[in-house]
């Protein structure tokens, strides 16, 4: 097969990792870059365009790379779908509703289009390697996995502005913006959640959301997932964002640990020795180069190696257990699913 036609949409502060891995991944040709800032737009190096229709008619892209905020996604759909654009990779969060990402992602399937969410931290290598643990029964019954967010860049009235400014202004902040990740991450690991339980709070009056809580998942074979998140607060990393935290998945016959270095470690049941699965390593681009192994993997997919994961039919799951952890904060109770 020849090179993939591929066009990006939206320069703000996470499209410079998904531009550096287009750059190194085989068989992407990088067509065209359109922004409402045209200037950033042309620092890409690409053709550069600020309206989205002309780009897709001057470029004729056969995959499109949405990376703007979730009010313009339904709309920038539509557009890629009057044209020939054959996969669309749309960043999260996705769409502004459940609504409209129904929607979406109904237009796609009736067109053929393969519209992919961009939710990159189960393409992390620490969680790729407890996938492998798992299936390999190194932990035996596996129990409880608990992730600790501890981002430290929460705190004060600047919180968040140095990079992505409009985190100050979203009413609903901490889960909708970043545990949607390990919701992800979650069913990646444990398949379809039962219940979720929640306790949000707002520490920082300076923003319009939740940045701090809790979300407990409940799985088949009694195993849960406990998501602790404070953004005012640390961990132990020289960069707090390799990781965003610390986990340990815990098991009948031993516990992994992740650490802020990104360090992935396996102690037996009753040992005190500790082996070494992933040690601390330089990687490529952000988070263990989870944007390069999410897009190399939509490549393979479009060339008939395996299946599309994160499909936009199968992620309105991770909305709608959103919406569900929502509603038990609201309401104070367990909410099945």
């Amino acid at each position: 097969m020849g090179s993939i036609r591929t066009a990006c949409v939206g320069t703000g502060y996470f499209s410079q990792f998904h531009l550096d891995a287009w750059r190194r991944i085989k068989g992407i040709e990088l067509v065209a870059s359109a922004s409402l800032d045209f200037a950033a737009a042309k620092k890409t190096g690409l053709p550069a365009f600020k309206n989205v229709n002309a780009m897709l008619a001057d470029a004729k892209p056969e995959l499109v790379d949405i990376i703007t905020p979730s009010d313009s996604h339904l709309g920038l759909i539509r557009s890629c779908l009057s044209r020939d654009v054959k996969t669309i990779i749309c960043q999260k969060p996705f769409c502004n509703s459940l609504e409209e990402a129904m929607l979406a992602t109904e237009l796609c399937e009736q067109a053929g289009v393969n519209l992919i969410i961009h939710e990159n931290f189960r393409f992390q290598p620490w969680y790729r390697c407890m996938k492998r643990v798992m299936e390999d029964e190194l932990l035996g019954q596996v129990h409880q996995l608990t992730f600790r967010l501890r981002t430290g860049d929460g705190q004060g009235d600047k919180a968040y502005l140095d990079r992505q400014p409009y985190f100050q202004k979203m009413p609903r902040f901490l889960i909708h913006e970043t545990g949607v990740h390990w919701i992800d991450t979650f069913r990646f690991l444990f398949g379809k959640p039962l219940s979720v339980y929640a306790d949000l709070r707002q520490l920082n009056p300076a923003i319009a959301g939740e940045d701090a809580g809790y979300f407990i998942m409940e799985f088949a074979q009694e195993r849960r997932a406990l998501f602790d998140a404070n953004r005012h607060l640390d961990h132990d990393a020289e960069n707090c964002r390799t990781t965003l935290g610390e986990a340990l998945l815990e098991g009948s016959k031993g516990t992994i640990s992740l650490e802020g270095t990104g360090r992935v470690r396996f102690r037996s049941f009753g040992s005190r020795t500790l082996r070494t699965l992933i040690p601390i390593r330089e990687y490529a681009g952000f988070a263990g180069d989870c944007v390069f192994a999410l897009q190399s993997h939509v490549v393979n997919a479009i060339r008939g190696d395996g299946k599309f994961e994160n499909s936009a039919h199968d992620y309105l799951d991770v909305l709608k257990i959103e919406e569900a952890i929502y509603k038990s904060a609201e309401s104070g109770q367990k909410v099945c699913l």
